[in-house]
């Protein structure tokens, strides 16, 4: 397995005492060691990317002769990484692989898995400014994006472990006949558990997803997207590292055709997904055909925020342009819809126009730059079809709208940060975009405001910005989303963190009922064996 670390006079450990906690809030922090270690992580990540990386069976290094070159959205004459695509056999024989393995890490007792996820935690923290260095090269994420991805990843493997340990393993006793009965209740993992990554966060939704499931007893076959593959090599390394045995975590990477097959394979068990709406939803209606099982999906969101007259419309403009932008607005959680009302939205519309045009768009290796690239050329091809379609349907781009080509951004996807209104009947309203784009309407009250926001497929994120405690609860009551905000500075809808606010939606938007990071996540893996023993 190949090893990413720095050189052995280097350190890159992101020691909480001197840089303070990374989290998603953390995005205004001026902390000069926080730079330094991340601009030394950023070197020696930039001199190790290029490589070409094996599909990992069993232990095994497997080279096919089929690839996927990865390239930077920052410049795409910088190659991220060369992937092996995986083969039907290839699926197979990782499926075959986990379930061979499978009796035998659910035999290795709990608290031993919790030992290996709980190193893996702790290799991450030790080298998170690398690891955010490999992930700004292959997703283009500003510095604090990448640091947040890489410390949320080992936030989520430590919560589960705490988790496991504060319920002492998976087993209740239960209550007795009094005839000599001894009843237990017993959580058992599904088995062979799928996961079918995205590009967006390379550590958290793979870290999330695959230490529960390893906690729980089942073994993994991970499947990323081509586009943010190398974030998973890099974890499941850290993994093995920290004493997983290679029998219990399988890679393949490959296309569409590999997730397919491993997602609908008889001998998986179980399946998380994180994507889009019409990709979820095959699965959803799918992947159980021939048999029950569990099918955990994130399709992502259509994310509203709602200012009323009474808001701080500084604060609310601010949390708006964050949840926004960040990431170039490709979070699930993104803030693409704003119902502000009507005596407040002219001053809210100057202050977020004011507040975009003030981002800089550039190379987010650059300490100042909040605003990088966006994947791929599908997503600037999103991004011009949405700003015709505002155009077309008699709506009005008030801020951004172009494409960026200046110097050597003309090498990369950039975008500027777009701001627009739109008549209702546009589907700027309705699809999810993944671009920096936001549309913005008035409304006659905070009521419109949430019928409007409910009027979607979607149920992810949501927030409101209000000045009074009635109009806050009277929104918490009535949205119909599985992660709601009120007046948050860092990200209207966006910024959630493990142990702090559980990540999962309603609606369209997931499955399970439970967030990751939250304390029903891990139920999701588990299914439930009574045990009744008689001594007579």
């Amino acid at each position: 397995m190949l090893k990413f670390t720095p050189s052995s006079n280097q350190s890159f450990g992101v020691k909480e005492q001197t840089m303070g906690k990374i989290t998603y809030t953390t995005m205004s922090a001026d902390d000069p060691a926080l730079h330094q270690a991340y601009e030394e992580g950023l070197a020696a990540a930039t001199a190790q990317i290029g490589r070409t990386h094996p599909l990992l069976i069993d232990g095994e290094k497997r080279f096919t002769e089929e690839t996927y070159v990865e390239r930077s959205p920052i410049d795409s004459e910088l190659v991220v990484g060369v992937y092996s695509q995986a083969s039907d056999d290839d699926v197979d024989d990782a499926i075959a692989t986990a379930r061979a393995f499978q009796a035998e890490w659910e035999a290795t007792p709990w608290q031993e898995r919790v030992a290996i996820v709980r190193r893996a935690a702790e290799i991450m923290e030790e080298e998170t400014p690398l690891l955010a260095g490999f992930l700004s090269l292959e997703i283009g994420k500003n510095r604090l994006e990448a640091l947040g991805d890489v410390s949320e990843g080992a936030a989520f493997a430590h919560y589960y472990c705490d988790w496991l340990e504060e319920a002492g393993g998976l087993e209740r006793a239960m209550g007795a006949y009094g005839v000599g009965d001894t009843n237990r209740s017993v959580l058992r993992p599904w088995g062979v558990w799928a996961i079918i990554s995205p590009f967006n966060f390379p550590m958290a939704l793979v870290a999330s997803p695959t230490s529960a499931a390893l906690l729980t007893g089942n073994t993994v076959v991970l499947k990323p997207s081509n586009t943010g593959a190398l974030g998973s090599m890099l974890l499941a390394d850290i993994f093995f590292r920290a004493g997983l045995p290679s029998g219990a975590l399988q890679v393949i990477t490959g296309g569409d055709e590999a997730g397919d097959r491993l997602a609908h394979s008889d001998d998986v068990d179980g399946v998380t997904f994180t994507g889009s709406y019409d990709v979820g939803m095959y699965l959803y209606r799918t992947v159980a055909a021939s048999r029950p099982k569990p099918v955990v999906c994130e399709m992502g969101g259509k994310n509203p925020a709602v200012v009323t007259a009474s808001a701080d419309l500084d604060l609310a403009a601010e949390g708006v342009m964050r949840a926004a932008f960040g990431l170039s607005g490709q979070k699930c959680s993104a803030n693409s819809r704003v119902y502000v009302e009507r005596p407040a939205f002219e001053e809210f519309v100057d202050l977020l126009t004011q507040k975009t045009a003030e981002i800089e768009v550039g190379d987010p290796r650059q300490r100042d730059i909040f605003l990088g690239p966006v994947i791929d050329q599908e997503a600037v091809e999103r991004f011009r079809s949405a700003v015709a379609e505002v155009k077309e349907a008699g709506g009005e781009v008030l801020a951004g709208g172009e494409v960026v080509t200046d110097g050597d951004l003309a090498r990369g996807n950039f975008l500027q940060p777009t701001v627009v209104t739109a008549p209702q009947e546009s589907w700027v309203w309705e699809k999810e975009l993944f671009v920096p784009f936001v549309a913005v309407t008035a409304v006659d009250s905070l009521d419109e405001g949430i019928d409007k926001s409910n009027d979607t497929i979607f149920g992810l994120t949501a927030g409101v910005f209000a000045g009074t405690d009635k109009e806050v609860d009277r929104f918490f009551q009535r949205i119909e989303a599985g992660v709601v905000y009120a007046n948050r500075r860092a990200g209207s809808t966006t910024g959630a963190w493990p142990d702090i606010q559980p990540f999962g939606g309603w609606k369209g938007s997931g499955t399970s009922g439970a967030g990751s990071g939250g304390p029903w996540y891990m139920r999701s893996y588990v299914r439930e064996q009574a045990r009744t023993l008689i001594r007579e």
